[in-house]
């Protein structure tokens, strides 16, 4: 279970470190991939055969289903997690969850997210804003 929020830096190389506590749930391979709200999702093998078998599974005649697999697929990289713990994030995804040197990785049970520093502060500030709101909703759903 991966919970918890980090800062990190990428490197000259494109690199960034996963946190040491998630490093176990993890193993040596992950993949990453884009995300939702501009942030990257990256996933243990496990978690991501998962959820590309769920995707696998939906209606290819549904525009939204297609737009949907396409994101998530077409647009994840398998990585190495090296000894140091850190993985390259490929130009593209860097670019897409606008990455530059500062990012902050969350864990979110299943999944973690990697977030440019920036974006993360501001969508952290409207959550947070939000939260009765949020609340109220989810109560409604039993949460």
């Amino acid at each position: 279970m991966f919970i918890g929020e980090y800062q990190a830096t990428i490197d000259e190389k494109g690199r960034i470190s996963i946190p040491v506590k998630f490093r176990a749930d993890l193993k040596s391979k992950i993949v990453v991939t884009r995300g939702l709200d501009s942030s990257l999702f990256l996933y243990s093998l496990e978690e991501w055969k998962k959820l590309a078998a769920k995707l696998a599974s939906l209606p290819i005649s549904t525009a939204n289903t297609r737009a949907f697999s396409r994101l998530m697929l077409a647009g994840a990289m398998d990585c190495d997690i090296d000894k140091q713990g850190r993985i390259i994030l490929p130009g593209y995804l860097k670019e897409f969850a606008k990455i530059n040197k500062k990012a902050i990785v969350a864990g979110l049970y299943n999944r973690i997210e990697i977030w440019s520093e920036e974006l993360w502060v501001a969508y952290k500030a409207q959550t947070e804003a939000a939260s009765n709101q949020i609340a109220e909703q989810l109560g409604s759903l039993g949460v």
